[in-house]
């Protein structure tokens, strides 16, 4: 690299002036020399077994072999052959790398990424102690009010490894068939059996672990039966249901559902006299208009007619209409309806009458509970313990608010923290919270699942309790140190953030997690390079380091807004130790080409 490599952008700036800009790619920076020369004793040359040392001491690379270093060597050298047209090979040195090379090596991400690429979590234990990567209406092409309902973003999502897709269940217009549509808006529906053969097809393209499809449930008891023998004749043996006598429980886990799909959804019952929830003066009560989006939307297809779905029974997953009372809750009487709808119910939605700490009960079969973003925000101000104790055997999904028909998201912290499994998100928009949520689920290999820290599993004194927003001492301190920004040239036009010269980027860095590790640094503005050298280090005091999320940013500083140029959301408790290198995203997700930053990571 270096001096070599130089070029030159040419920009046309006031009275039609060309101004021109060289553009020289980066040296290795000098803690990577000094590392060099530590391993090689000051030589100029790096053999295998030196390699080997430095993966092992420098990049804290336990598992790291000889046989590893050897592999890097034969990639090195076929990089050597590619460049021996332009470049004098020294044929002395063929068993051994120059630093200029070990750099080239350290700012390939396949070999050199920031987290580990393979699962390496604990796979053995029930479904509750996992954060599960999650969808909200895993069907809509864009917003929530207008936009169509379709089989791609379901593909889109399992693609990325998203494990659970939610489908909104309706009776046609002729009441004889069944379509996925998003009730009482203007959205246009899609196939059910478009859907169930899309999620069969990419199921396990990117994760072998197991698909869960949640059920917002609007049908006759004749389409529910229709609905259960299309579920069974399109999955077969990949579809998993515990037997028609079996009560859950503990929740089987991700490893023994390999391969496997499962449906949650509230099973049907009988619609009890009292069906609204009376209120109870010593016992606070949710508000219960706030337990489900679609209950602002109406409760009744656009093209059906809303008095005889509400007769058969109103069965959307996310509201609380027809809960029952804790002392019925172990002996539901249910409504006769195909015993193939109920059978293939595996993770049971059910809802407690009562109040919020009767909701929470974790007696008896294991369930799940939907709330809203708002819901739970209202309901972790006085029960927060209530809540981590019912997640660590139950389920909790917590979706967002109706007010966001724009399909943004609210911050996934506020589930994550009260121990929530299925923090579910609108897929089809852009964000610094979906961002978030993408990067949570880099973690583990990116099968989807990630093994909840334990302190949201411990059984604490009830003096003794786990509070979430409260500022605990501090445990680790993770220092973040940005050396250098490379790519840019490659995947974007010399004029794409700047008419009239190079770009003038800056890499902002945040820590999002617990309240009291939250924070944020910036560095410098490196002015008119394509290749910015930053070489600044920052500190961050952690106290909650399995929760806290690396948020990263690059901009192009410009007068009025900056321009964005790249991001990426890095699990803290994931990140591998030493010189990493480290891929960028656009807005979507969407990883560049070729965009990266060359980081350092130590813990202490």
């Amino acid at each position: 690299m270096g001096n070599n490599m130089a070029t030159h952008n040419k920009y046309k700036s006031f009275m039609f002036f060309i101004r021109k800009f060289k553009v020289i790619e980066p040296d290795p920076p000098q803690d990577l020399e000094e590392a060099f020369s530590k391993f090689t004793g000051g030589g100029p040359h790096m053999s295998v077994e030196q390699l080997h040392r430095f993966m092992v001491e420098q990049q804290c690379e336990e598992h790291y072999t000889l046989s590893d270093s050897e592999k890097v060597f034969e990639r090195i050298l076929q990089e050597r052959k590619a460049c021996q047209e332009t470049v004098k090979i020294d044929h002395s040195t063929e068993h051994e790398i120059t630093l200029d090379e070990l750099f080239r090596f350290l700012l390939h991400n396949d070999f050199n990424g920031p987290l580990k690429t393979q699962v390496h979590h604990d796979m053995g234990a029930p479904l509750s102690h996992y954060f599960i990567y999650t969808g909200h209406n895993s069907y809509l092409k864009g917003n929530q009010l207008s936009s169509d309902c379709s089989e791609e973003p379901i593909i889109e999502a399992l693609k990325r490894g998203v494990r659970v897709i939610e489908l909104d269940l309706w009776p046609t217009c002729n009441k004889d068939d069944i379509k996925v549509d998003h009730g009482w808006t203007f959205t246009n529906p899609v196939s059910v059996v478009k859907c169930l053969e899309c999620i069969k097809e990419y199921a396990f393209v990117a994760s072998p672990y197991p698909v869960i499809i949640t059920i917002e449930d609007h049908l006759t008891t004749d389409l529910r039966a229709k609905f259960a023998e299309m579920v069974t004749q399109i999955f077969g043996e990949v579809l998993y249901y515990p037997g028609e006598e079996c009560c859950l429980t503990e929740f089987p886990s991700p490893e023994s559902l390999k391969n496997r799909v499962i449906i949650s959804t509230k099973p049907p019952r009988e619609r009890f006299q009292s069906n609204q929830i009376k209120d109870n003066s010593n016992c606070p009560m949710l508000n219960e208009s706030e337990s489900s989006e679609e209950e602002s939307f109406g409760n009744a297809s656009p093209n059906s007619s809303r008095n005889e779905v509400e007769t058969e029974d109103t069965n959307d997953s996310d509201r609380d209409e027809g809960s029952i009372s804790a002392s019925e809750y172990d002996h539901k009487p249910f409504l006769e309806c195909s015993p193939d709808y109920k059978r293939i119910i595996t993770i049971h939605n059910t809802k407690l009458k009562g109040c919020l700490k009767d909701k929470l009960r974790t007696e008896g079969e294991v369930r799940r509970l939907s709330w809203s973003e708002n819901t739970l925000e209202k309901a972790s101000e006085s029960h927060g313990a209530d809540i981590l104790r019912f997640t660590q055997k139950n389920i909790l999904r917590v979706y967002p608010s109706a007010m966001r028909v724009k399909s943004t998201n609210f911050k996934p912290h506020i589930g994550w923290m009260y121990g929530a499994q299925m923090v579910a998100f609108n897929m089809q928009g852009h964000g610094k919270s979906l961002w978030l949520m993408q990067g949570m689920f880099r973690a583990n290999g990116g099968c989807g699942y990630v093994k909840k820290p334990q302190i949201l599993m411990q059984k604490h004194q009830c003096d003794n309790e786990y509070d979430p927003t409260r500022i605990e001492s501090m445990k680790k301190t993770l220092k973040v140190k940005v050396y250098m920004g490379h790519g840019w040239s490659s995947d974007f036009s010399p004029t794409h953030f700047d008419k009239c010269s190079p770009p003038d980027f800056f890499t902002k860095i945040r820590i999002i997690g617990m309240p009291g590790d939250v924070a944020k640094n910036k560095t410098k503005v490196i002015m008119d390079n394509w290749f910015p050298v930053w070489n600044e280090e920052f500190e961050f005091c952690l106290s909650v380091p399995e929760l806290a999320m690396l948020m990263i940013q690059v901009k192009d500083k410009d007068q009025g807004k900056d321009d964005f140029a790249g991001q990426t959301c890095l699990p803290v408790s994931e990140l591998k130790h030493g010189f990493r290198s480290v891929p960028l995203y656009d807005k979507k997700g969407e990883k560049f080409k070729s965009v990266k930053l060359l980081m350092r990571f130590q813990f202490e």
